[in-house]
């Protein structure tokens, strides 16, 4: 069994010692930052070579954003404008070919249901060609 010893710390250095435990004891914790600590003075005694410094100062210019870069990564109003434009357009045209292709390929359905469906598409249409900001599309389906 080994021996043991009292060791007296002041009160707030136990409170730091039990809020960064975890699951270690008291002892087993004290025993790895000392450990860590030493190990750390041989790695300090072994110094920084002139390249691993270029190399850090190389990977931070990579990491450095600019003006530029952030204007690049984003969107304009602009460009979202239009995005939301052509998306209105494919989803027409997405309607257009399905409501075709079932006529064609699928059962006889209801004139009603089909009328409703072409005034539909008729509004989604009268609505691309106004271009108005801030526009939905709502489809309602039965």
């Amino acid at each position: 069994m080994s021996d043991r010893l009292m060791l007296i710390v002041p009160a707030d250095l136990v409170a730091k010692i039990e809020a960064n435990r975890g699951d270690l004891s008291q002892a087993e914790f004290i025993s790895y930052l000392i450990d860590r600590a030493l190990n750390n003075k041989l790695d300090e005694k072994q110094g920084i070579s002139q390249d691993e410094i270029d190399g850090i100062k190389a990977d931070l210019k990579k990491l450095i954003v600019t003006e530029e870069d952030i204007k690049k990564k984003y969107a304009t109003k602009e460009e979202f404008q239009s995005f939301m434009q052509d998306n209105r357009k494919l989803m027409k045209s997405f309607l257009d070919f399905f409501i075709g292709y079932g006529l064609e390929m699928g059962k006889k359905s209801d004139n009603n249901e089909l009328l409703e469906i072409t005034s539909k598409l008729k509004g989604l249409e009268e609505e691309l060609a106004a271009e108005e900001e801030g526009g939905e599309v709502k489809i309602k389906w039965k």
